[in-house]
């Protein structure tokens, strides 16, 4: 695994030597016979600082089972690259943050190492008509779709936990509908990578979804998901999304001699950027975590940040989540505010718009608090947080990211 590592390295090292023009990442171009093609090469890797009684919570289950104040970690550090010819379309994306074999490198229904993210091929008919084929985001969560180098915050919240994750199979996209010709569409969309007008769509069937934590994975495979979402866009400053996510025989089982329990998820986001300052709100209700009949979760995010210079945004984000794991048990409630500073220390751009936003993202520290409430952070008692995940208590993050 090391001497695979090594050649990476070494062969993305030549390519950056050679590569000629840098955008998203660095390019080379060559013709191959009449055809016009490009192999765009990115990454990005984002390290932290991690502390605070919350943390000691998620990490070591308790309080006093935890031995440390403050640690460190990769979030992701990942490599990749893009292929374009014609209208066809490739991508791979690696993060070396997860396991490429072992306990836990491979989830039957992605069928591929964790080490890989994506890894599918596409192609454009037009752009209400991207066909796309391989291990890709599952078209479920506004927030989710979006890369990680493009958070307001530190990390994804709890909310990600209710996504259907990654996953292999076939998708159907379309964008810029209707209204349509006010942007360029390439095939790699996964989210609302850049402003539109008009609507959107994304349809997808794959294998059982059990890379996230919101359904199992069954010794076989145990059955498909299935995810349908649809999108409207008028310029950057107004996006709406809603999904519905579906993944059979989520309790683990095969399917084949039982009945398994489906799990489901509605989702909505509605996402604006309004100059220095932009809004977020996202709702997500589950049903069936993990199989269990009646074990839901609904959360709901809103998030507001703002400019206060081209080098500095000021960011509050809170997550508000209600579970009940049972027909017969009670709610439980949890509330995680994150209050944080970005501090951007490449701005290439001094305009406010979500490009400019975007390239800023290239260097930047993340400073993050987070606020734990809700009768769930108490960690005995039948008002314990019954959710997929959360922050019990108070935590800090100081995060530092490049990109490229």
């Amino acid at each position: 695994m090391k001497r695979n590592m090594i050649k990476l390295a070494a062969g993305a090292a030549a390519l950056l030597m050679m590569a000629t023009s840098a955008e998203a990442g660095y390019a080379m171009k060559k013709k191959v016979g009449n055809v016009d093609t490009k192999l765009i090469f990115y990454g990005f890797a984002q390290l932290d600082a991690i502390g605070g009684e919350g943390m000691q919570i998620k990490k070591a289950k308790s309080v006093e089972k935890a031995s440390s104040n403050i640690g460190f970690r990769a979030q992701r550090i990942r490599l990749g690259w893009k292929y374009i010819a014609g209208n066809l379309r490739g991508k791979v994306f690696l993060d070396f943050n997860q396991a490429a074999t072992g306990n836990g490198a491979d989830a039957n229904g992605a069928a591929i190492p964790k080490l890989v993210k994506d890894a599918f091929i596409s192609y454009v008919v037009d752009p209400a008509l991207v066909i796309k084929a391989g291990l890709i985001k599952m078209p479920n969560g506004m927030g989710f779709t979006m890369p990680g180098w493009n958070l307001d915050i530190a990390e994804r919240g709890m909310d990600k936990q209710l996504v259907l994750e990654r996953n292999t199979g076939l998708m159907l996209s379309g964008r810029d509908m209707f209204l349509g010709n006010n942007g360029k569409v390439n095939g790699f969309e996964m989210g609302h990578e850049r402003p539109w007008k008009g609507f959107g769509y994304d349809i997808m069937i794959a294998n059982q979804a059990n890379r996230g934590k919101a359904s199992k994975k069954s010794s076989a495979f145990g059955g498909n998901s299935y995810a349908v979402r649809g999108m409207f866009d008028y310029t950057e400053k107004l996006h709406i999304e809603a999904s519905y996510g579906l993944s059979e025989n989520a309790d683990g089982k095969d399917g084949l001699n039982t009945n398994g329990v489906d799990y489901s998820n509605i989702n909505v986001g509605v996402d604006s950027n309004l100059g220095a300052l932009s809004l977020k709100g996202e709702y997500f209700n589950a049903s069936n975590i993990n199989g269990i009949e009646d074990y839901d979760e609904s959360v709901f995010t809103g998030t507001a940040a703002y400019f206060v210079t081209p080098t500095l945004e000021v960011v509050g984000k809170h997550i508000q989540a209600s579970a009940t794991k049972g027909a017969n048990a009670d709610a439980t409630n949890l509330g995680n505010t994150y209050l944080g500073l970005n501090i951007f220390l490449s701005t290439p751009y001094q305009d406010f718009s979500r490009k400019s936003k975007r390239m800023r993202n290239q260097h930047k520290v993340v400073l993050n608090y987070i606020v734990a409430s809700g009768a769930g952070a108490t960690e005995t008692g039948a008002d314990k947080w019954s959710g997929l995940s959360g922050y019990r208590a108070n935590a800090f993050i100081a995060q530092y990211q490049f990109k490229f």
